[in-house]
């Protein structure tokens, strides 16, 4: 069930209009329905507005326009109409990330101005948005520039995912830096967070639907600027997967006259924590466009390409043929892992329905059904867009279950529509959307709900040739690219290096820090499909931590941050059915951390724990696993090592 929503009604007291001589400037206000957030609007000369937390600013003169077919939209902006909007339903997620039902309640403000043109503007507890709607004569516009400038009332602090171009996979850091000290011009994908004094503000888009993706500008001052990628008019293709644009357009889209334009949203965070929880993103989108998503299966995928295939202990040689695949398929059927994954080399680069001569496709996709695990096949987005009926057809025929698709590194308005495209034609033939090479897609998932995780993320596969994925990376992702939506990490690693001891190694790689960091990525990490991306062959060396890894869910009913300060630490609680799971991560500096379990209810509990062993700190794979009775009065002093991890499993006791 998508959503049910408890009521619905007008609310008469929301906005506060100055009467004031026709031409001069209208003030507005909406509040939350808490009162935590508050949107003060001004309209007049140019439509410009605040955002404030408990009566302080963290967003100040912001300002917004469009310019379309050669005139700006916003610049004057007279207001001739504004209505009021309230809301209250709860909603029930198709597939689950943070919470199986989530509370929608806003206050909405609808300001409609001369020359076609409105602004909707919301407030919730949990952050503000706004977005510009058209309503003008003829079927299409070019829209050449949209204006949509944050500007907050001092040199803060920014977490800023800084790119070099518009071509990008979106796997970027998140070092924090002043907004003053950020290169005029410099992009950055999403979400950039500003800590405007203690508050967390995230700026993020929803709803994006043939129109590019919002990407941001430093601008060498407190504010920073909205940019777009422009239209592309020519594309060249390099090798098989890198599809640039090499004339664009001087506009930004193409598109309908009459619409609504993607919401520009700011998440708030009074505590650091609430950044992992924030739901704006998700309650933002459009609703699912899938109406019986019941055949939508979330879990853990068995994944080849990080390992490079390296299997070990058998009688045939591995690589990529059907035997190793039949390897990988034993491997997830013994554990109930639900998926395996063909990545790279299973097709002749160039056509997506060429399967190479070591592979037998429908020897595979037999033997899996036969284990129940399902297949997923790694694809170039290009050319299966080139092929896209034919290859879904025949992939439904083989029975595989969902698809990855890689190498965008775009998000302009031919690619978003892609996005949308791809899923549609997916979610006919009920298979599963993994986007990889791109971040724009993880906040389409509310609306199409096979979209079943994102990248643009710099993940572990960054270890094979990086020393970059260390933890003062991996603990910041929670509060930053985690907050648009599933993030595809590709935690698992069980080679595992302490500070000092790491080196990127592509055929056999390790990660940076402890094998509990790994571990609470699990609970940490939100992705309805998550990777166990080590071999096989390691983990089944590994009997005690498979007693983890393969019970572990990917989807949750529930979420509980137990404590976090942002790229220092982070400990969760996560909810599925009964059972509760609980990780915590650090970065380089060894901690200890007090955790209450007042979440759970009443009654008796038996947890499985994994926490660093006493030389961790020299070698990362030392863990000790613990099995004790535990309830709701229980408070744990857990003890993290420089680069560690605590997880664990809690479960009634029988």
């Amino acid at each position: 069930m998508q959503g049910l929503a408890i009521f619905s009604f007008l609310t008469p007291a929301l906005v506060i209009a100055l009467a004031l001589p026709a031409g001069a400037q209208q003030s507005y206000a909406v509040r939350s329905p808490g009162g935590r957030v508050e949107v003060r609007i001004r309209a007049g000369e140019r439509l410009s507005y605040d955002v404030l937390v408990r009566g302080r600013a963290v967003i100040e003169n912001a300002t917004a326009s469009i310019v379309i077919d050669g005139k700006r939209l916003g610049a004057p902006f007279p207001v001739r109409a504004a209505k009021e909007r309230s809301q209250d339903a709860v909603l029930e997620p198709q597939v689950r990330q943070k919470f199986a039902r989530i509370r929608e309640r806003y206050n909405e403000l609808r300001l409609e101005s001369a020359g076609g043109l409105a602004a909707t503007f919301r407030a919730y507890d949990e952050g503000a948005a706004y977005r510009l709607e058209t309503s003008l004569p003829g079927q299409s516009v070019k829209v050449e520039q949209e204006e949509a400038v944050f500007r907050f009332p001092a040199d803060f602090p920014v977490y800023y995912p800084a790119e070099e171009s518009f071509f990008s996979h979106n796997e970027r850091s998140y070092a924090p830096r002043r907004l003053s000290e950020l290169k005029p011009g410099t992009l950055a994908t999403l979400p950039a967070v500003v800590d405007a004094g203690g508050v967390k503000a995230a700026i993020a888009e929803a709803d994006i639907e043939d129109y590019p993706g919002l990407w941001l500008r430093a601008t060498g001052s407190n504010a920073l600027e909205a940019a777009f990628p422009p239209y592309p008019l020519k594309e060249a293709l390099q090798k098989d997967r890198d599809f640039r644009v090499v004339e664009a357009a001087p506009y930004i889209a193409e598109t309908a006259g009459s619409r609504a334009y993607p919401w520009r949203a700011v998440a708030i965070a009074e505590k650091d924590g609430e950044l992992i929880t924030n739901p704006l993103v998700w309650l933002l989108q459009k609703p699912s466009q899938i109406a019986d998503a019941s055949w939508i299966r979330p879990g853990k995928v068995a994944w080849d390409w990080w390992n490079a295939l390296n299997v070990y202990g058998v009688d045939f040689r591995s690589g990529v043929n059907t035997a190793t695949y039949k390897y990988f398929i034993d491997f997830a059927a013994k554990y109930g892992l639900e998926y395996i994954i063909l990545d790279e080399g299973w097709y002749k680069l160039g056509n997506v329905l060429d399967v190479v001569p070591e592979v037998n496709m429908e020897e595979i996709t037999a033997y899996a059904r036969q284990k129940n695990v399902g297949v997923i096949l790694w694809v170039v987005w290009k050319t299966l867009a080139d092929q896209m009926q034919a290859a879904l057809d025949q992939y439904a025929k083989w029975g595989v279950k969902g698809i990855k698709v890689d190498f965008m590194q775009r998000d302009d308005q031919k690619l978003v529509r892609f996005y949308h495209e791809l899923a549609r034609e997916a979610a006919k033939r009920k298979m599963l959307v993994d986007y990889h090479g791109a971040q724009r897609p993880a906040m389409m998932t509310r609306t199409w709900p096979n979209i079943i995780s994102v990248e643009g993320v710099r993940g572990l596969e960054w270890s094979k040739w990086s020393r970059e994925i260390e933890p003062p990376h991996t603990v910041l992702l929670p509060f930053t690219r985690m907050l648009l939506g599933p993030m595809d990490f590709t935690p698992g690693a069980m080679r595992n290096a302490a500070r000092g001891n790491f080196a990127p190694i592509f055929q056999t790689p390790m990660s940076s820090g402890t094998r509990c960091h790994q571990l609470a990525m699990y609970v940490l990490y939100e992705s309805p499909l998550q990777m166990l991306s080590d071999s096989p062959s390691n983990y089944l060396r590994e009997p005690e931590i498979m007693e983890f890894l393969a019970p572990v869910p990917s989807v949750w009913d529930d979420t509980v941050v137990l404590d976090a300060k942002m790229g220092e630490f982070a400990a969760v609680a996560r909810r599925n059915g009964r059972d509760w799971y609980v990780g915590a991560m650090t970065d380089w500096n060894g901690r200890e951390l007090e955790l209450r379990l007042d979440f759970l209810p009443q009654g008796q509990f038996t947890m499985t724990s994994y926490e660093d062993g006493v030389n961790a700190h020299r070698v990362g794979s030392d863990y000790r696993m613990k099995k004790s009775r535990v309830n709701r009065q229980t408070v744990l002093k857990i003890q993290l090592a420089p680069g560690g991890g605590w997880a664990a499993r809690i479960v009634p006791a029988r």
